[in-house]
């Protein structure tokens, strides 16, 4: 029988995957990750992915479906590659997005690496999304409830581990999940989603990161195009391009953060209009089918999770990097987010925005 590492967060998207795994006849694992200690999130106790109350809702699933279940702690994993990534690109005056990295170098790396070990065959997740093969390859597409498409989070699989994956919630609408959950008496079937990184629970990045590195970050200038005094910024870590609100500044038109300047540490303002581009260029890209196109091509592009994805021109830059050229200027693009590349409901890759 195939062995599978199911990946159990305590939620209810990940006990179903454990569930379908199991009635498609796998020899199943559960798991969950302990990534962090909750004094690093600035709390001695909370309902985030690696508490103690989410352990127990992953391990009550776990067993009631006859499952063996371990916690791995990859706490320090995390802390090198995804909480002092995230502190590092706050600092550069980059908005990161420590969701992507975490799939990356804990669940599709570290987790991986640990399924293994154990003789498993495949790494099991809740996210909504699909991989097929086609012509010898793997693709990874869109899920079928577009409401609850986790693709664009994924972009960075490659071809091996693709091979070593299930999605078994790529089909599914959630609500479909749920009621799978509410059918078989899981303690989590009526459990909210996370809304929250899982390392800032209460969304206050600045204090995460002055916990983290013990510093205070310095108060600077906010100034207009021309470089004008507006006012004064509590610290570049508190701003993003595209920001509005907690800027402290009146003015006659609504202002908002064009740019970042960390050398001179200042902060830019303008108006909504200033927010507009076509082109960006991104970096550390990947492409899931392990080959970069030699030449342009047409394909579609989204800048955020939420976005709807954009006609746009892809030109592959010598290096490695790729720039991109929308077809209509798009709003707030912003370095340390991903681009990731779509032919209709296939991800092509994508990178970091620098």
């Amino acid at each position: 029988m195939t062995k599978a590492l199911i990946a159990m967060s305590g939620g209810v998207d990940s006990s179903v995957a454990a569930y379908i795994t199991k009635e498609n006849g796998y020899d199943c694992i559960g798991c969950t990750m302990k990534l962090y200690n909750n004094e690093d999130a600035g709390i001695s106790k909370g309902h985030t992915c690696c508490s103690l109350d989410d352990v127990e809702d992953a391990r009550s699933v776990a067993y009631s479906l006859g499952m063996p279940y371990y916690v791995f702690n990859f706490s320090d994993d995390f802390k090198e590659k995804i909480i002092c990534k995230f502190i590092e690109s706050y600092e550069r005056g980059r908005t990161p997005n420590p969701c992507i990295d975490c799939n990356r170098y804990m669940k599709f790396d570290k987790l991986y690496e640990r399924a293994k070990v154990l003789g498993c065959e495949y790494v099991v997740t809740g996210h909504y999304a699909r991989i097929e093969k086609k012509n010898g390859r793997f693709i990874l597409k869109k899920a079928v409830d577009a409401s609850k498409d986790q693709s664009y989070v994924l972009y960075s699989m490659t071809q091996e581990q693709l091979a070593h994956t299930l999605f078994p919630l790529g089909e599914l609408c959630k609500s479909e999940t749920r009621e799978i959950a509410d059918r078989h008496g899981f303690v989590n079937a009526k459990k909210p989603d996370s809304q929250d990184i899982c390392f800032v629970p209460d969304g206050d990045y600045a204090k995460i990161i002055e916990l983290h590195t013990g510093k205070k970050y310095e108060s600077g200038d906010f100034v207009d195009k021309s470089g004008n005094i507006l006012g004064t910024h509590r610290g570049i870590i508190r701003y993003t391009i595209g920001q509005r609100k907690g800027l402290g500044i009146s003015a006659s038109e609504p202002l908002y953060v064009c740019g970042i300047d960390t050398e001179n540490n200042t902060v830019t303002l303008g108006e909504n209009s200033d927010l507009f581009s076509t082109t960006l260029t991104v970096g550390d890209f990947n492409w899931i089918s392990g080959e970069a196109p030699s030449k342009p091509f047409r394909a579609s592009a989204k800048i955020r999770y939420r976005q709807k994805e954009q006609p746009a021109t892809v030109c592959p830059i010598d290096g490695g990097d790729v720039k991109i050229v929308f077809d209509e200027p798009q709003r707030a693009i912003t370095p340390g987010q991903a681009a990731v590349l779509y032919d209709g409901e296939i991800v092509l890759g994508g990178g970091t925005i620098l």
